[in-house]
């Protein structure tokens, strides 16, 4: 039994999970597509991913038709993964020991990781001016990484608005510009995971389609199984998922 599932959500109706099966792998994703008809195929669109390779090689090869979308949760996500993994190597390598109370830096780690559209001015400022106050050899290289990071939630922060070309661009040649000019391994890791996916970011930020849907019904799969101290058979547990994650369309047809 393996304990990865994928799961096939429906992001614009009101169908829920349309299926789950074991083992996060190409192989799964093809074969349950495979087994759905050429017009239900052919009528898929737009097919929400976060970034994982395995999921893109699958959908190319099943649905060439269909647009695929690069969720913004998990490029802000890896975004702030980026810029912890900053902190935390700059202060090994200058207090030879991970950060702890006392370090001021280790202390603003959950301010760091907040938008700074989402906080008020004078924050922003005070945080700035804190991150000057420490040591060189840490507080730049953070101060770098947290710009490179609102750089790139600037960008995503055009999906919906109907951003001109030439607006995306200037953003997104800033976030370029700055991970490339500092140097970090980090910030160019981020750099290129951005140009690689960025035919799939460039759809989010036209059709601002999230798999929020999906995340949400991935939570209560974790929820059930947690509930029910574990599944050992596989199909009860597809079952217990499917009822839990339907119930609005179950309930609208025995309205009907």
């Amino acid at each position: 039994m393996d304990r990865w599932h994928v799961g096939f959500v429906d992001l614009s109706g009101k169908q829920g999970l349309l299926g789950q099966v074991e083992g996060r792998t190409a192989q799964a994703v093809i074969d349950w597509l495979a087994d759905r008809d050429q017009a239900w195929r052919d009528a898929v669109q737009y097919v929400v991913i976060d970034m994982c390779t395995i999921f893109k090689s699958a959908i190319r090869r099943v649905l060439p038709q269909a647009t695929l979308v690069v969720d913004h949760f998990h490029l802000v996500q890896l975004a702030n993964q980026t810029l912890t993994e900053v902190r935390r190597r700059v202060t090994v390598t200058r207090r030879g020991r991970r950060g702890r109370k006392g370090n001021r830096e280790w202390e603003l780690r959950n301010r760091l990781t907040r938008s700074a559209a989402r906080m008020r001015g004078e924050h922003v400022d005070a945080l700035l001016d804190e991150l000057s106050n420490l040591p060189r050899v840490i507080g730049a290289p953070i101060t770098v990484a947290w710009n490179a990071k609102e750089d790139l939630l600037d960008l995503l922060a055009t999906a919906r608005t109907r951003p001109d070309r030439e607006q995306g661009r200037d953003l997104l040649y800033r976030f370029y510009r700055r991970c490339a000019d500092a140097d970090l391994p980090e910030l160019q890791r981020l750099a290129t995971t951005v140009e690689t996916w960025w035919p799939e970011i460039l759809a989010f930020l036209h059709t601002g389609i999230t798999n929020a849907g999906s995340e949400d019904t991935n939570r209560v799969i974790k929820t059930i199984a947690r509930d029910a101290y574990g599944f050992r058979n596989p199909g009860n547990q597809r079952l217990r998922t499917r009822c839990a994650t339907t119930r609005r369309a179950r309930g609208h047809l025995d309205a009907r």
